[in-house]
């Protein structure tokens, strides 16, 4: 190793310092105002001079800020980028008013999902006025194995089974278990040009509120909003 590798190695530099800033970044959690450097240091498991060292050029550079207290807080460069990754799928203009439409004629959540490599990102979100809804943020990632959205981008990314066969036979997936036991979820593919998977929609809410009645409605609304959407962005013709 030259002299100039040790240099690097011995200041963090390279893949390896990006991955441990990163992964000081993934320890925000909803809900956190603030973490102390022991709180950082308990979830990421790295010394706290290393998380101090990295903490520097975080702060430089608008990702994480530090209070007159001690207390690290995520910064505003995150939310610069959340919103040029929104912009750069270019289709919020067609997206937000079929969700809210899907919303006024279900009374339910509506989200449009991105399949973001293992994750499903919550890319558009519209809710309804009620005090009992389904809670997911713009920008939050989820499990793609857990929940209809997810199911329904593995089905249309090519994966092999069964299950995934049914829910391309059907193109559609309404089921119960959506984030939990409580809640319920119905959701359709997105097509771009090329017949291509952009997205899925989903309508979600209590499953106490999805009887037999409710999943056939929601199933009906679904459909004909991904047809919709599939349509505006070039996916599907306009006489299909």
């Amino acid at each position: 190793m030259n002299q100039q590798a040790k240099t690097q190695d011995k200041s963090g530099s390279g893949v390896a310092a990006v991955e441990r800033a990163l992964s000081i970044l993934a320890v925000f959690n909803e809900g956190d105002t603030g973490l102390t450097l022991h709180e950082i240091s308990a979830r990421t498991g790295l010394y706290k001079s290393t998380i101090l060292r990295l903490m520097t050029s975080l702060e430089r550079f608008g990702y994480v800020r530090r209070d007159q207290t001690g207390y690290f807080m995520i910064g505003p460069a995150p939310l610069r980028l959340a919103q040029i990754y929104q912009a750069s799928f270019r289709i919020e203009d067609e997206v937000r008013p079929i969700l809210r439409k899907l919303v006024l004629d279900s009374g339910e959540t509506a989200t449009f999902y991105v399949r973001d490599l293992d994750k499903r990102c919550a890319l558009f979100r519209e809710e309804p006025q009620r005090s009992v809804r389904a809670v997911v943020r713009e920008g939050d990632r989820l499990p793609l194995e857990v929940g209809v959205a997810g199911r329904v981008l593995l089905a249309f990314s090519g994966e092999k089974g069964a299950s995934y066969d049914a829910i391309r036979m059907a193109g559609v997936l309404a089921m119960p278990g959506e984030r939990g036991l409580d809640q319920a979820g119905v959701a359709a593919p997105v097509f771009r040009a090329g017949h291509s998977l952009c997205g899925v929609l989903q309508l979600s809410g209590p499953l106490a509120r999805f009887d037999e009645e409710i999943y056939s409605r929601c199933k009906v609304l679904i459909l004909d909003a991904a047809r919709r959407l599939s349509q505006a962005i070039g996916g599907l013709p306009s006489d299909s």
